[in-house]
């Protein structure tokens, strides 16, 4: 078993024409030895979002705290905190924070696609 707290990880920020806001760390992933799955934890300031994209494989996210809103399928839907959210493969998705605080959330991924 390991324990690390997730901001003993150095956050890689995100901040282009695609995403806007954005910081992201693997807390669980290859080289922590996982071997099926990657955790990750997103940072989205307020007014921020990930780039709109889509990929072959399917991940779960669970929004920790804040609040925002997910693009799938041509339209947008209300996510908060404790919130869980299946992106399905090749669905075209997006996260964007409309809340006034940080936008916190965990995403699973599954190995061998790269964990960030």
């Amino acid at each position: 078993m390991k324990i690390n707290h997730y901001t003993s990880v150095k956050p890689i920020p995100f901040d282009n024409d695609q995403a806007k806001g954005v910081s992201g760390r693997v807390v669980i992933g290859k080289n922590n030895g996982a071997d099926h799955f990657c955790m990750r934890i997103f940072e989205v300031t307020q007014g921020g979002h990930t780039p709109r994209h889509s990929h072959a494989w399917e991940h779960e996210i669970f929004i920790h705290e804040g609040f925002g809103e997910v693009y799938n399928m041509g339209q947008w839907h209300s996510a908060r905190t404790g919130d869980a959210i299946l992106i399905e493969a090749n669905e075209e998705h997006q996260i964007r924070n409309t809340g006034s605080e940080t936008l916190i959330f965990i995403c699973l991924i599954p190995s061998g696609v790269p964990e960030i």
